[in-house]
């Protein structure tokens, strides 16, 4: 992946973590801003698809209410939940 297609990703992230819910949109941002310079590819794929599910059960797993079937998935909100302020 060349140094502007890796811009790119980044910025389609960050925008799709505009969520419908200002919570969600706090928390997902703070650690685009945060963690994501430090992801592997395959972090970054697995918070990508993250990204995809609604809201609603977006925030069920940040909250720790729920937690992904998907260990990949499970540990991308792991982190999420560890690299968010309380």
């Amino acid at each position: 992946m060349t140094e502007s297609d890796t811009k790119i990703l980044r910025s389609r992230l960050y925008w799709q973590c505009r969520r419908g819910m200002r919570e969600l949109d706090i928390v997902l941002q703070d650690f685009m801003e945060t963690c994501y310079e430090s992801m592997s590819e395959a972090d970054i794929r697995s918070f990508q698809d993250l990204l995809n599910y609604p809201d609603a059960l977006l925030l069920e797993y940040v909250m720790g209410r729920m937690q992904p079937s998907d260990q990949a998935l499970a540990d991308v909100v792991s982190r999420i939940r560890s690299d968010t302020p309380n």
